[in-house]
């Protein structure tokens, strides 16, 4: 377990990065302030491809996938969505009802989804 959770860390590292260079530009330009939350879906989407393809050929390769590929990539879907959905609390906590810059929620929302989805994706999508 040791071992997927160092390759998550880096898929997921790789994954924030596309992550963050859809969200930083969406809020700096589209929108702003408190309609942060606004990019948080695009910048999901673009991520969730990407992160698939990362972790089911290789942070989780191996591990006892019993799903047909339709099935794991709903399951997969789902997972992110959820994670989607804290990102988005947490973003929208920390711009419209705290003011931070858009960057500010950034860290603790990818913080938190990456340890979320990490349990769920475990022992739920690729389990």
């Amino acid at each position: 377990m040791l071992g997927q959770l160092i390759r998550f860390g880096i898929a997921g590292g790789i994954s924030t990065v596309i992550y963050s260079a859809v969200y930083l530009p969406l809020t700096a330009w589209v929108f702003r302030g408190a309609h942060a939350v606004y990019a948080v879906p695009f910048a999901f989407a673009v991520a969730v491809t990407a992160g698939f393809f990362l972790h089911s050929r290789w942070s989780f390769k191996g591990h006892n996938s019993r799903d047909s590929s339709a099935v794991q990539q709903a399951k997969f879907v789902s997972v992110q969505a959820s994670g989607m959905a804290l990102n988005a609390v947490i973003t929208w906590i920390g711009t419209a009802l705290l003011g931070y810059p858009a960057w500010v929620p950034l860290l603790p929302a990818v913080l938190l989804a990456t340890v979320f989805t990490f349990i769920l994706n475990r022992w739920l999508v690729f389990a």
